[in-house]
């Protein structure tokens, strides 16, 4: 077992930047769909309500693999798609479901009187959307996008079987080079295991920093208020 490390750990180093790069783009991706799907399912448009349901029921009703290979052999050929970028955009668009709602439930948990303080202070839906509810929900979307994300970097391993080069896909041309599947499978789960511990400390900082930060700004909102009722 550590021959391979020996051996191949150049290639899996490589590999692993690539299943980075991957699960980042497609998560970008995944961000700016399940954003605007997320406003078609809060929609007073019936007919964006029906559209994010359909899309939404589809992608949760295929399997991701299924949908990597109609992408990957179906449109990516219209669109000249690498491997790579198809399948950064297969795991956004599975992804994209997801995080719509994610999105649509973070949304729809702030208090609608937010919503309608800042129209009778004349600002327009958009602008209280995007200054007063859209910065909040984030917030609160934060520990699930987080678990997407580690989702998503664990779905890359799929991508191999339309010849990206990321971890599992060297995994499965070094365990055809020595004959070693237990091992080299056992190798590539060690890097996963890596990858995900260290995004998972990354999402528990972030969560723990906002936690701080909104902990402040409640401490300034008492203080401010004793400081009224003193006057």
């Amino acid at each position: 077992m550590y021959s391979i490390f020996q051996i191949h750990g150049s290639a899996f180093l490589q590999a692993t930047v690539t299943t980075v790069e991957l699960t980042v783009v497609s998560l970008l991706i995944a961000v700016v769909i399940g954003l605007v799907f997320a406003f078609f399912k809060v929609s007073n448009l019936i007919i964006l309500q029906k559209i994010a349901d359909i899309y939404i029921f589809l992608i949760r009703g295929t399997p991701l693999i299924v949908q990597i290979m109609f992408l990957y052999y179906g449109i990516s050929t219209v669109l000249v798609l690498n491997s790579f970028m198809a399948g950064a955009v297969a795991l956004g668009i599975h992804s994209g479901a997801y995080i719509a709602e994610i999105f649509r439930g973070a949304i729809q948990s702030i208090d609608r009187g937010q919503m309608e303080a800042a129209r009778s202070l004349g600002m327009p839906y958009s602008l209280s959307m995007r200054r007063i509810i859209l910065p909040q929900a984030f917030r609160r979307a934060i520990p699930p996008l987080g678990n997407q994300f580690i989702i998503g970097l664990k779905d890359s391993s799929l991508v191999a079987y339309i010849a990206a080069t990321e971890l599992f896909s060297q995994a499965l041309s070094v365990q055809a080079e020595n004959y070693m599947p237990f091992e080299t499978y056992f190798v590539v789960g060690l890097y996963y295991l890596v990858l995900v511990l260290i995004f998972t400390v990354i999402v528990h900082k972030v969560e723990s920093r906002l936690s701080g930060n909104k902990v402040k700004r409640r401490g300034h909102v008492d203080q401010s208020k004793k400081l009224v009722q003193n006057v």
